[in-house]
């Protein structure tokens, strides 16, 4: 095995390879989230999808890895584990985190390779002239865990798991750093169509704020609203993955 395919390894996960896609889908977590958050998607999409899903330094088989804690250097170090992967075109999905992580990566992908992208979905994530720096990851373990309950998408019960909240603060409390130390360019328009997605009660992100996203591309943008919160997409996942493959113009 090669150096480029060892590296892609370390970041991709492929859960059902699919010899016979015509597009690839580029899947990013939320904050502490790991790639199988995504690992259902893949037996759901149509044979023209493959799904890769990215796995951040510093959970699950990468837990002994440090996290990443610069906006600049996650998306640089992913957009060079796809750019040679680009003999089919490529999609990005993001959730929350992941979709300012995945928009970074487009960023550097368009400019390095001068063409778009087959699309970039951006979920649960307010667009670049409404991000909100932060300090939650300079408070107390006590505060910034109970910020994890608060937004949902974890077990209750694993929460109250004395060694998951041992293992998990240290990637919780990097993540928190890498959103909020986070300075998107503003004024920038991508040549890549977006789809936003936006859960109507999330007080994470607001419909009015993740419709802005429209600003940031030059090519067709689409808002669609879901009845929910921040984690929407898990009981939407039908209708999400409906969305996706109807806006990569697949059957």
């Amino acid at each position: 095995m090669n150096e480029i395919d060892a590296t892609a390894r370390r970041w991709l996960r492929c859960y059902r390879p699919r010899p016979a896609a015509t597009v690839r889908l580029v899947c990013f977590p939320h904050a502490t989230g790991s790639a199988p958050f995504y690992r259902g998607w893949a037996g759901e999409l149509p044979d023209g999808v493959e799904l890769l899903a990215v796995q951040y330094p510093g959970r699950l088989d990468r837990i002994g890895e440090p996290p990443v804690t610069a906006m600049p250097m996650l998306a640089d170090m992913i957009a060079e584990v796809l750019a040679p992967r680009r003999d089919l075109p490529v999609a990005l999905f993001g959730h929350s985190m992941g979709a300012a992580v995945a928009y970074e990566v487009a960023r550097r992908l368009e400019r390095w390779h001068r063409e778009p992208l087959a699309h970039l979905f951006v979920s649960g994530r307010p667009a670049p002239c409404h991000h909100r720096p932060g300090s939650k990851h300079l408070g107390p373990d006590d505060d910034l865990w109970a910020e994890l309950r608060r937004l949902g998408g974890t077990d209750p019960a694993a929460l109250d798991n004395p060694q998951l909240r041992a293992a998990l603060l240290p990637t919780l409390r990097a993540d928190y750093r890498l959103v909020e130390s986070y300075r998107p360019v503003l004024g920038e328009r991508l040549a890549t169509p977006v789809s936003a997605l936006v859960g109507d009660a999330d007080t994470e992100a607001t419909v009015d704020e993740v419709a802005a996203w429209a600003g940031y591309t030059r090519a067709a943008f689409d808002l669609t609203v879901f009845a929910g919160d921040h984690f929407y997409l898990v009981p939407h996942r039908a209708k999400v993955l409906a969305g996706v493959i109807r806006s990569l113009g697949l059957p």
